[in-house]
């Protein structure tokens, strides 16, 4: 073989001579992991031959990239499916999600969980044929061409130019540079039995999705994401590279729906999201006003004892304040319309003096800049650090609003800290570890951080204080020693944030603080301080919110601890049950000395029988359960019953006292 029949590839990080014209599928023919492969940094197709020099890597199935691309490939699977089973159907779009893909069609009729199945069957057909998915370079005319029976498609082409902006999922389809179609095509005859407008890279062929892939549900879609669209019908499904690996999969999801809070907190009587209120403004019954108390008189102390200094403002506001902070340009469509009011009449009804709009004030910020701004500072009284439980209320639309974690009226555990430029890195490394702290005192242990930088089309102030605002926070992230994710263009239009995620029992991920570093509002409000020169300095501003929102933090913790709250936190943390009525009184001295201690204590003398009150106090999720007959009244003792069903017997109740207020203190079960 001559060299000029040879090219140099760099394989997974080693120099390798191949025959021109090699591709992946050749590359990598001995391993049947392998579905795509990363060519100088972009995902190719195993039936794409290299170009000489290129870095080359393979991607297995079971990796991130991989699991894309087979989702992706069992989208077009189901598409060609639904397109068979409803011939009439009008393709939308289908990009792969977490965990799974969607797709988008215009049909008749909604899919009812019967389809669904018919479905599945079709889509195991169509897989058992072992079809190849082709990819073919087209002009804008042949795409056309193939897809003039599908006028989403034709749009799509229409905004290939601005793809990225166009709406939800267009990239995938259309996307920068050339044109493409893939095909599904019939192993024995050759023949293109289904084709779709996408970028790709697709698997090479369906065999590899297997059996292990499902059908999950339907619901209504806007087309684009934009709800002046039209209405089409989505189906959503989930693939995996093996059927041990969708069960594993399907058993998360079905725990995670026995751990919804929505469910439990009707079960649980602790909150509830009445009609007569409106979407996302949730009522915290008594067990749950519990918990939300205890929460919150845990965080009080905490900041008392870190310097915090507590602050209270009003719940609505002149919109001029929002027109300063700058909300009312970057906000404006998260926030409640404006009530206009205080104007005054003439008897003819001319206007003598001309009323103001208030708004439902989004956030604090701009309150605690005025506490700060209503008298000098100087700089010994830095860092000041003002804390407040503040209510706010955000104009969430209706089809994001899910029970406590996405509501419209919540309340912020929120902070803003002023300072100096020389103490702001030091006040951000202990704010963050404040945070951490505090999250772990709640049961959350397990954390990485995001770094959101500046929005190029959404941000106030000079390149220079972004900048300077950026590397700080993130030099004060990577000190942590936590992983930290880039998350370009998410920061408030004011300044960049770190944000904490934490990942619950179930390894979900939830973004919980964030610690936002910022320039700008402390310029925008004119916030001076006197420094030790005796000049007049501009405050840094360092906004924090640890839970979030408490209504957020508890739907997340109701979910971590599937209902069974650690002591600490529960509504009833001890409930009485005498074996026969003739021990109430023995029960009631103990659940006494409970209460006197502090304990949130009850004795069950209700008229159910022994065991059914056993039964309730599970299902109610109680941390420890008392018990007392004859044999624990005549030696003073009661026996421990605990929510994994184990017993200890015989405990002096002295004992058993002491050992429910260590739990309780010391926060341990």
């Amino acid at each position: 073989m001559s060299d000029a029949e040879q090219i140099t590839l760099i394989v997974d990080g080693e120099e390798m001579k191949v025959t021109t014209g090699t591709t992946g599928a050749e590359l990598f023919f001995e391993r049947r992991d392998v579905v795509v492969a990363r060519v100088d940094g972009e995902l190719k197709d195993l039936d794409q031959p290299f170009p000489e020099g290129a870095q080359i890597e393979a991607v297995t199935i079971d990796s991130p990239d991989g699991l894309k691309v087979l989702r992706h490939s069992t989208a077009h699977v189901m598409a060609q499916a639904v397109q068979q089973l409803r011939p009439d159907a009008k393709l939308g779009i289908g990009p792969y999600i977490t965990d799974g893909f969607y797709f988008d069609f215009d049909v008749a009729e909604p899919f009812t969980p019967e389809d669904l199945k018919a479905l599945e069957k079709m889509m195991l057909k169509i897989i058992n044929q072992n079809q190849k998915f082709v990819r073919r370079v087209v002009s804008e005319d042949e795409a056309r061409e193939a897809m003039k029976n599908e006028p989403y498609k034709l749009e799509l082409l229409g905004k290939k130019n601005n793809a990225a902006d166009a709406g939800e999922g267009v990239n995938v389809e259309v996307g920068a540079g050339d044109i493409t179609i893939y095909d599904n095509v019939d192993r024995k005859s050759g023949d293109s039995v289904w084709c779709d407008l996408c970028r790709g890279p697709h698997l090479p062929n369906t065999k590899l999705i297997s059996n292990a892939f499902a059908l999950t549900r339907s619901s209504a879609a806007y087309w684009l994401g934009n709800q002046n669209n039209q209405q089409l019908q989505r189906i959503y499904g989930t693939a995996w590279p093996t059927k041990d690996a969708l069960k594993a999969y399907q058993e998360r999801i079905a725990e995670a729906e026995r751990r919804d809070h929505r469910k439990l907190g009707a079960e649980l009587d602790l909150f509830s999201f009445p009609d007569e209120l409106g979407s996302g403004l949730p009522v915290f019954h008594p067990k749950g006003g519990i918990i939300r108390k205890a929460m919150e008189d845990y965080s009080r102390q905490r900041h008392v004892d870190a310097g915090y200094e507590f602050v209270y403002t009003p719940h609505i506001t002149k919109g001029h304040l929002y027109e300063v902070s700058g909300h009312l340009d970057w906000y404006k469509e998260g926030m409640f319309p404006a009530m206009h009011i205080d104007a005054e009449l003439n008897e003819d009804g001319t206007v003598r003096k001309p009323g103001q709009d208030y708004y439902l004030k989004p956030m604090n910020c701009p309150m605690h800049n005025l506490i700060f701004r209503s008298r000098g500072r100087s700089y010994r009284e830095l860092p000041l650090r003002l804390f407040e439980f503040g209510s706010v209320y955000r104009y969430e639309k209706s089809g994001v609003v899910h029970g406590l974690t996405r509501v419209r009226g919540m309340t912020q555990d929120d902070a803003h800290i002023y300072c100096t430029r020389e103490q702001m890195k030091d006040e951000l490394t202990s704010t963050l570890n404040f945070v951490l702290g505090l999250l772990k005192d709640y049961g959350l242990n397990d954390f990485y951080l995001e770094l959101s930088t500046k929005d190029p089309e959404k941000n106030v102030g000079s390149d220079e204080a972004w900048e300077e605002a950026t590397r700080t926070l993130a030099e004060v992230a990577e000190a942590s020693g936590l992983e930290l994710i880039p998350d370009p263009g998410g920061a408030a239009f004011y300044g960049p944030k770190i944000s904490v995620q934490a990942k619950d029992a179930l390894g979900r991920t939830w973004q919980m603080s964030t610690i936002q570093l910022d320039f700008n509002l402390p310029e925008r409000f004119e916030l001076e301080f006197q420094a030790a020169d005796g000049t007049r300095q501009r405050p840094v501003m360092i906004h924090r919110a640890l839970f979030g929102s408490v209504e957020r933090f508890m739907g997340v913790l109701t979910e971590h601890y599937a209902g069974a709250f650690p002591a600490w936190l529960s509504p009833v943390q001890v409930v009485g049950i005498p074996v026969a009525e003739a021990f109430n009184e023995y029960m009631f001295d103990v659940v006494g000395q409970l209460k006197a201690a502090g304990i949130r204590a009850e004795v069950d003398i209700s008229s159910d029988r022994f065991p059914k009150k056993i039964r309730t106090a599970s299902k109610d999720k109680i941390p420890f359960v008392l018990i007392a007959g004859g044999e624990d009244a005549e030696a003073g003792a009661v026996s421990f019953r605990f929510r994994d069903g184990s017993q200890d017997n015989g405990v002096p109740v002295a004992e058993a006292v002491q050992r429910i207020v260590d739990a309780v203190r010391d926060r341990t079960s």
